[in-house]
């Protein structure tokens, strides 16, 4: 198949992008596949009339994954490096040459890549893409609305709510919490922009350095608990993982620099937990009105409390990644789960199914 490899953007999630696509685009290479990887905001200028080039191209645009580091990305600075200088979100050649593939794979992280905007331009286009639809990943991205749906449907979540930066009422008593807190943007990723206060002088500070990056954020009750994750395909759930720092909690850090973490799969943790984490993964998918495959994200307490904290419509997609690992250990390796989704999202969307 013909595959581009979508990747970057302008979320502040763009080196994560760039390094899970890498390893997606790598490993369809090596299963034969003609495959591209494609920064979607940056583009590939080249000329119309040899798109089709593009495909066979020695170095399939893997040169483009460069000094990928822990720290967040400068996204004015990529803006500035842009040669048209355009504001477009879609670069020079991106709709062409998604066209022009099998299929798009779609390896962005938070923002417009991961928000519904681009899957639903896509359906206008009629392009292709793997994940899910467009009206699921926008409803997941809004941390404050998927916290109301869970309630909604019986998935247990720590209490809390949102407030747009000018509301008045930001006072935890009139917001009907205590201290400790989490304060985390509303759409954010990779626990960018996310405080844990413990006194009302953190807390302050949360909030300023929180509406940083967005208008509207959460507020919610801080649970003191092991972190785990647990993926879901083709509405199954895969073995859920156990994510353990070294230090702190599993921050945008944590979550990128190696030997940072430590990571059990499959979750040493009793049976009936482990099947009820995979039930209430599978509850919030179909909740939140997923399909093809997602991860959550989930805390569990020392009295034995399960909290579904998010869900991932484009989870992190690296061999090392979090989805891959529990994936392997149901006995799908990387290359494999790829290759499964592409399989699943045609599926989904573009397969017609007679009886």
């Amino acid at each position: 198949m013909k595959i581009i490899v979508l990747a970057g953007g302008l979320s502040t999630e763009r080196d994560v992008s760039l390094s899970s696509s890498a390893g997606i685009c790598r490993t369809l290479l090596e299963k034969g596949h003609d495959a591209f990887l494609l920064d979607v905001f940056m583009g590939f200028p080249y000329n119309a009339d040899k798109l089709e080039e593009v495909f066979a191209l020695p170095d399939h645009g893997l040169d483009i994954v460069k000094n990928i580091t822990t720290e967040e990305p400068d996204l004015d600075a990529i803006r500035a490096s842009r040669p048209d200088q355009s504001g477009c979100f879609l670069g020079p050649n991106v709709i062409e040459l998604c066209r022009m593939a099998d299929i798009t794979f779609l390896g962005l992280h938070g923002g417009e890549g991961e928000n519904g905007k681009l899957q639903a331009t896509f359906d206008l286009l009629g392009i292709r893409y793997t994940g899910p639809d467009s009206l699921g990943c926008a409803v997941a991205m809004d941390k404050g609305l998927t916290k109301h749906i869970f309630m909604q449907a019986g998935v247990d979540t720590p209490k809390g709510t949102c407030i747009h930066k000018n509301k008045n009422k930001k006072a935890l008593a009139d917001l009907g919490l205590e201290l400790p807190v989490v304060v985390k943007p509303c759409s954010g990723g990779s626990s960018i922009g996310v405080y844990i206060a413990h006194t009302q002088e953190e807390y302050e500070n949360a909030l300023e350095k929180s509406f940083r990056y967005e208008d509207e954020v959460v507020i919610e009750e801080y649970i003191k608990g092991r972190e785990f994750a647990c993926g879901i395909i083709d509405g199954k759930a895969l073995p859920p993982i156990e994510i353990i720092p070294k230090t702190g909690f599993f921050d945008y850090a944590n979550k990128y620099q190696d030997g940072a973490t430590e990571e059990v799969c499959p979750a040493d943790i009793p049976q009936d937990v482990t099947e009820k984490m995979q039930a209430l993964t599978v509850r919030a998918f179909h909740a939140l009105k997923l399909n093809v495959y997602s991860r959550a994200d989930f805390l569990l307490d020392d009295k034995g409390n399960l909290y579904c904290l998010e869900v991932n419509t484009l989870p992190g997609m690296t061999a090392a990644s979090l989805m891959p690992k529990e994936a392997n250990a149901a006995g799908i390796e990387y290359g494999d789960l790829c290759e499964l989704i592409i399989q699943k999202s045609l599926e989904a969307r573009y397969v017609t199914v007679h009886a």
